[in-house]
């Protein structure tokens, strides 16, 4: 497939000096187009050693106006990079919506490097390529849009030019002993991007090979791909179709489901939970303080109707802990900040070192919740978030994180209760909101969505363990005890 980008075609001063302001202008004009829409722009600028990867990003900046584009230079990942999830480093550097983003280097490199030299094998290239392939349609669909440049040169191009900047004092820095290890592996190289650009040029984000011999074919090659993604993309937009209307779930849950299943007159005696409750929090101070040398980290989500007791479970575990080694995220409704960039990001960028806990206090799964039961998105959006949920646990639990996800079962009569009482106390005031009594009027529609999710969600390395939660004491015991078995469990 590397054939055509092999034939050096050129273009010569005149026909350059007669494209390149109407391409460039253009491009701005895309940028302008791109900056009043509802998308944002990755470019990942890939391709062989000496195809001129940094001119081309150089050339961009130089050619787009600076103020919408941050632009990130992929070298080997940071101490803190490793101690967390491979597509952190990527998610956390997503750009905002109407604004770009250039990639010098891209989430394709290191398992194409890893296999040319063997330390994995086509299994494992295959399982990261399939990787790639989930997140950039994920992303695509969270009004992302992917350009994916693959600079290329013939090898005997590539020769030459290491040589002619090696002759030259001033350029020679520009060619390291990698660049020459990498070109004696140059066909294997070839072979493996090949099957790598195969694999993954899908519809929603192909890959586009640029033949990189003649710097300003290079370029204008370049600036019309750009500005092609981003037209094609917000011409979508403009094209007639018929709006979806996003109508809030009222449909009652099945007569017989997990839920409706749960004992809630299990209890605890106060003796036997005060008994009970330091020596599960003795048991985990220790399991937690042995995270750091097994090199794994803790997910904890919570979930369940308001007023299920969640703040209160949480602090059973948070006060076995030692400070600096968790932390509680609590999710409210999105920023401004969040909105603008894909779904996950904001969870994404909270998720622990290796070595330490991260609590969730409500997760992820208010997509296909709340979300889903207001109508704050419509049915395909939350539909297809199961499947990118299920996806990032599992690379969760692959980087050595250990999940567990809690929704803590209460009864309508019991959190009526709990709601009476929060009126009626002073201090407790605070927690209750005109929201909450609200919601409880879609009490069957939030059952059906959290049925659905445990049957979609629930995996082997991220399960949902339902608890009975109208007796608190019981329900803190309960989540202490699964979260020391799960620990013991991943560290033996």
């Amino acid at each position: 497939m590397f054939e055509a980008a092999e034939l050096g075609v050129e273009v010569d001063k005149q026909t350059w000096e007669a494209e390149a302001p109407k391409v460039r202008d253009a491009l701005l004009q895309a940028q302008r187009d791109l900056a009043g829409s509802k998308y944002s722009c990755v470019i990942l600028v890939s391709g062989v050693e000496g195809a001129g990867k940094r001119e081309v990003v150089n050339f961009l900046l130089e050619w787009m106006d600076a103020r919408g584009v941050q632009t990130h230079v992929m070298r080997d990942p940071t101490e803190e990079e490793l101690d967390r999830p491979f597509y952190w480093r990527w998610w956390r550097r997503l750009p905002l919506t109407g604004r770009t983003a250039i990639f010098l280097g891209s989430w394709y490199s290191a398992a194409i490097v890893g296999r040319v030299f063997g330390e994995i094998k086509d299994k494992d290239l295959d399982q990261a390529l399939d990787r790639a392939i989930e997140f950039e349609r994920m992303l695509s669909q969270e009004n992302v849009i992917v350009v994916k440049l693959w600079c290329h040169v013939s090898k005997k191009m590539q020769k030459k030019r290491f040589k002619t900047l090696e002759k030259d004092k001033a350029t020679r820095w520009r060619v390291t002993r990698t660049d020459w290890k990498f070109f004696k592996h140059y066909d294997d190289f070839r072979e493996v991007s090949e099957h790598a650009l195969r694999r993954t040029t899908i519809g929603e984000a192909p890959w586009h090979i640029v033949d990189a011999g003649d710097a300003r074919y290079r370029n204008l090659s370049v600036a019309r791909i750009v500005i092609d993604a981003i037209r094609e993309r917000i011409a979508l937009d403009a094209s007639p179709k018929k709006a979806a209307k996003v109508v809030p779930i009222a449909a009652a849950p099945p007569p017989k489901s997990l839920l409706t299943a749960v004992d809630h007159g299990v209890s605890v005696d106060r003796k036997k939970y005060e008994k009970r409750l330091p020596a599960l929090q003795a048991r985990l101070n220790d399991l937690v303080g042995r995270l750091p040398k097994a090199r794994k980290s803790v997910v904890l989500v919570f979930e369940g109707p308001d007023a299920a007791g969640k703040g209160g479970t949480i602090r059973r575990l948070t006060g076995a802990m030692e400070a600096g080694s968790w932390e509680v995220v609590a999710i409210a409704a999105p920023t401004d900040e969040e909105r603008g960039h894909p779904y996950l990001w904001r969870f994404w960028r909270n998720l622990p070192r290796s070595g330490r806990v991260t609590i969730y206090d409500r997760s992820w799964y208010g997509r296909v919740l709340v979300e889903r039961v207001e109508g704050f998105c419509p049915p395909p959006d939350w539909q297809r978030a199961y499947a990118e949920i299920n996806a990032f646990e599992e690379q969760l639990a692959e980087h050595g994180n250990v999940i567990l996800k809690f929704w803590l079962a209460i009864t309508q009569d019991e959190q009526l209760r709990r709601f009476k009482d929060r009126q009626t106390t002073p201090y407790k005031q605070y927690k209750i909101t005109e929201e909450d009594w609200r919601n409880r009027a879609k009490w069957d529609a939030y059952e059906q969505a959290a049925c659905e999710t445990f049957e979609k969600t629930s995996t082997s390395i991220a399960p949902w363990v339902i608890v009975e939660a109208n007796d608190k004491l019981h329900a803190r015991l309960e989540v202490l005890k699964a979260v020391t078995s799960a620990l013991e469990k991943a560290l033996d």
